[in-house]
């Protein structure tokens, strides 16, 4: 009887550490509501469940790739985003929108997706927080977490689009046809 209150008491209090996992440093699958296994999330070195900037690479329901910003600041997400990504410096902006992250990157180029892909680190800050430090996001995992997560992503080919089998008939063992 005991070991098993002992079990729930810690089942309830692992649920109610989850919303602390989701901003949780490093990159991972996101597990915000209703995301699954079509985004993954980046976030910062000193995050906390109260005080975050993440990065969420997600695949949209349109099949298209989106980059997000997911952040604590009091004003959201949107607006110009000062980065600094392998010593190279942008200006992005972002677009507030639905969904459960604060504001999609204007990304046409693929510039910002192709270096959370292939870079090393990304500072970034919101442009009216000139006082306020830059966040910085270690990009090591960030390959594979984004592949996992647009794995999916890919849209199935249609019937007609797929190669037609081959042209070979069913061979006996001794290899006389049927």
């Amino acid at each position: 009887m005991r070991s098993h209150s002992a079990k729930v008491l810690s089942l309830i209090l692992f649920s109610l550490a989850a919303p602390a996992l989701a901003q949780a440093p490093g990159w991972h699958y996101s597990p915000l509501p209703g995301e699954g296994d079509r985004a993954s999330l980046g976030c910062a070195r000193h995050s906390t469940s109260t005080d975050f900037t993440c990065l969420a690479v997600r695949c949209e329901a349109d099949f298209s790739v989106g980059v997000h910003i997911h952040d604590s600041r009091a004003g959201g997400g949107a607006g110009a985003w000062l980065m600094t990504a392998d010593r190279e410096d942008r200006t992005m902006m972002a677009r507030a929108g639905e969904g459960p992250y604060g504001a999609r990157f204007d990304d046409e180029s693929g510039w910002l997706l192709d270096r959370l892909r292939h870079g090393t680190f990304i500072y970034l800050r919101h442009e009216d927080d000139s006082e306020a430090g830059f966040a910085y996001i270690d990009l090591a995992g960030s390959f594979r977490a984004i592949a996992e997560a647009l794995y999916w992503c890919a849209p199935r080919a249609g019937a007609d689009e797929q190669n037609t089998g081959p042209d070979v008939d069913a061979a006996e063992p001794n290899g006389e046809k049927q």
